[in-house]
């Protein structure tokens, strides 16, 4: 049993820390790989499940700012319909359809097209304006 005791004491004396955590350092690195991996991959679906979540909600938000437009336009239409917009004129700011007479008129006068010289119209700077209500007055 000597020989058997002496072999196991040079063993153990010629096992140290440092080769033990040589033999252990590739499954030490191969569990360290196996674990970024895992890591990255669960990271990288996180972040693709947020974007659907955000992209979910940019969809929802357009979908209520698109209803939004289209009632706004449907409100501008109405608003502008000639209807209503006489109606306002009436009520709230009194205002009532001008008479027969009660309508200005401007004409200008048309330069006539000729051979060579240049017709101009007598006063061509200022064109004709007839007033109701003042008769023959022009400026």
């Amino acid at each position: 049993m000597s020989k058997v005791h002496s072999r196991v004491s040079a063993l153990r004396s010629s096992v140290t820390v440092g080769g033990v955590l040589l033999h252990l350092l590739p499954a030490v690195c191969l569990f360290a790989l196996f674990a970024a991996v895992g890591i990255l991959h669960v990271s990288s679906r996180v972040l693709v499940v947020d974007m659907g979540y955000r992209l979910s909600r940019e969809e929802a938000e357009s979908r209520v700012l698109t209803r939004e437009n289209d009632r706004l336009k449907l409100e501008l239409a109405t608003l502008k319909s000639p209807g209503r917009l006489e109606r306002v004129a009436r009520e709230q700011l009194n205002m009532a359809m001008p008479r027969g007479g009660a309508v200005v008129s401007l004409s200008a006068e048309k330069p006539a097209r000729g051979g060579g010289a240049r017709a101009q119209a007598p006063d061509a700077a200022q064109p004709t304006v007839r007033v109701a209500g003042r008769a023959g007055a022009g400026r």
